[in-house]
């Protein structure tokens, strides 16, 4: 068939085509017109409201201290920031390793990695999101080194270039395996460079390009997220607003719950209360895994507790699942390593060093060291950072030691923060403390206990743990990476600077009606707002 020929009958059927769907819309109109003429036709009526929008109402007793990710880093501040900001990179429900978020990002040497962004991101306010913003965003950080914010993950980030408008280079000062993770964090948010100051904090608002946009913050009171519908990433929002209410105690919280103003709420149920809502039926409990462990640190500047045989015998004695039932209704896990289940390389180091609860054992371990029992024991703890379980639990771990006729455990309990001085200064042979850490990674969980800078050092000094330690970082090679990982955790085992206790778990409460409860939790203890429905 000539080339014409074809040609001209594709254009006639195509002519043909468009009048035959031009007259089936005008059929469509003239029907929904008519319709709209009768009363009860079906149609839509000028005089109807516009849809109703789907607000979450939630509820929590977590305290925020500053909405800019470059600010101060607990539990309260990361869960706004993590909804109204977008990181580079991501960690999904059910996926343990990074996905892109607002960028693909690849290692093109050790000590190069390049993120590639989407294009077409922009803040609420209207401003293009560009590589710009990114080198910005992290320069900021860097720079301003805020008391108690995360500036310190990047200690190995030596500069962020950008080669165009689409594209962010961090270079390193040297191999670091942890960089995808760390820039799942909200300290590794993209804010405006155009909305924030490059030499100070801004803590009341906030200009992300997050999956919500800030509507209305009323510090210790209330915050009004927004859907951002221009959001372009991996979480975005199944409903339309987010009110949040922040109440000062259990009490006020369980109300908003069981009288039906809050859909969700999270972070302030004690055990106790938890089990009366579960039992009631009005509400549902959704406990999902926990990045949070608790433990039970030596002071090894305690002429006492600097003894590794004493320390050797507390871990040879201590019965977790006793003190996860006893204090904790078993809505807690015992944990025998200070880096949980399911995190590359973990191994239950404690349990293989020591196995069950022995009192021969520990006694043997004593006695071959020349130790006089029974050892008397300063335990630190406090009811104020811990909650409610926390009193049982060292009640509970100092029947345990007692029984044994090997230790003699004087309590000691003061509020927070006086009780963060005392632990440091060394008041307490051992104490009991908790982390939640910075990112999902097995390294997190090591290092703060094994670098002299990290949070909970506490005398421990180990050539070979901090050998262990800057391998497991360097290592590209995963099943390297994870060789390193579980004999540091097994040189802690050994040595017991700390000794772990349990796993938490992240528990929240919701209204029958919600959904998608489970696909909010995030492990590090706050929650994603955007696949909550109802």
């Amino acid at each position: 068939m000539p080339v014409g020929v074809f040609w001209g009958k594709v254009e006639m059927v195509s002519v043909m085509m468009r009048r035959a769907a031009w007259l089936a819309a005008a059929g469509v109109l003239a029907g929904s017109i008519a319709g709209c003429g009768k009363p009860g036709a079906g149609g839509p009526s000028q005089d109807e409201p516009p849809p109703k929008q789907l607000v979450i109402k939630v509820a929590t007793a977590d305290s925020v201290t500053s909405l800019d990710p470059a600010g101060p880093y607990e539990i309260g501040s990361r869960t706004l920031q993590a909804n109204l900001f977008q990181t580079l990179l991501t960690i999904m429900p059910g996926k343990p390793t990074p996905v892109p978020d607002a960028a693909d990002c690849q290692y093109d040497a050790p000590t190069t990695y390049t993120c590639s962004l989407k294009d077409e991101l922009t803040f609420p306010n209207g401003h293009e999101l560009t590589s710009s913003d990114v080198k910005f965003s992290f320069d900021r950080l860097l720079r301003l080194k805020t008391p108690g914010g995360a500036a310190g993950l990047f200690s190995s980030v030596a500069s962020v270039s950008t080669p165009d408008r689409l594209t962010a280079v961090f270079t390193l000062k040297k191999p670091d395996a942890r960089l995808p993770y760390l820039l799942t964090t909200t300290a590794a948010s993209i804010v405006d460079e155009q909305f924030y100051p490059a030499t100070k904090l801004l803590s009341d608002n906030a200009m992300g390009s997050g999956p919500y946009q800030l509507k209305t913050y009323q510090p210790g009171t209330s915050a009004v997220l927004g859907k951002f519908k221009k959001y372009r990433g991996s979480r975005a929002a199944q409903n339309d607003a987010v009110e949040i209410s922040f109440f000062q105690d259990a009490p006020s919280l369980t109300q908003a719950m069981t009288t039906g103003k809050a859909d969700i709420g999270f972070h302030g149920f004690g055990p106790g209360t938890l089990e009366k809502l579960r039992a009631g039926e009005q509400v549902q409990v959704v406990e999902g895994g926990s990045a949070e462990i608790r433990f039970f640190a030596f002071n090894l500047r305690s002429p006492v507790a600097r003894k590794p045989a004493v320390r050797r015998a507390v871990a040879q004695l201590i019965d977790r699942p006793a003190i996860a039932k006893k204090a904790y209704g078993d809505h807690v896990s015992p944990l025998y390593s200070v880096v949980p289940p399911g995190f590359a390389g973990q191994v239950d180091a404690f349990r293989t060093q020591y196995r069950e609860p022995n009192k021969a054992a520990a006694a043997a371990i004593l006695r071959e060291a020349g130790i006089v029992t029974p050892v008397t024991l300063t335990l630190g703890w406090t009811s104020f950072q811990y909650g409610a379980g926390a009193k049982a639990e060292v009640l509970e771990l100092k029947r345990q030691l007692e029984a044994s006729g090997l230790f003699k455990v004087v309590l000691r309990s003061a509020e927070w923060p006086r009780y963060q001085q005392l632990a440091k200064a060394g008041a307490y042979d051992f104490y009991q403390a908790g982390l939640i850490p910075d990112y999902l990674d097995s390294g997190d969980y090591l290092q703060p206990f094994v670098r002299e800078s990290g949070q909970f050092q506490n005398g421990y000094r180990s050539t070979a743990a901090n050998k262990l330690l800057d391998q497991e970082i360097a290592e590209q090679n995963q099943l390297e990476r994870e060789a390193s990982l579980t004999d540091l955790q097994n040189l802690l085992a050994q040595d017991s600077p700390v000794v772990p206790s349990w796993q938490g778990r992240l528990t929240v409460v919701a209204g029958k009606s919600v959904e998608h409860v489970d696909k909010a939790l995030n492990p590090l203890s706050f929650l994603y707002f955007s696949p909550l429905r109802k």
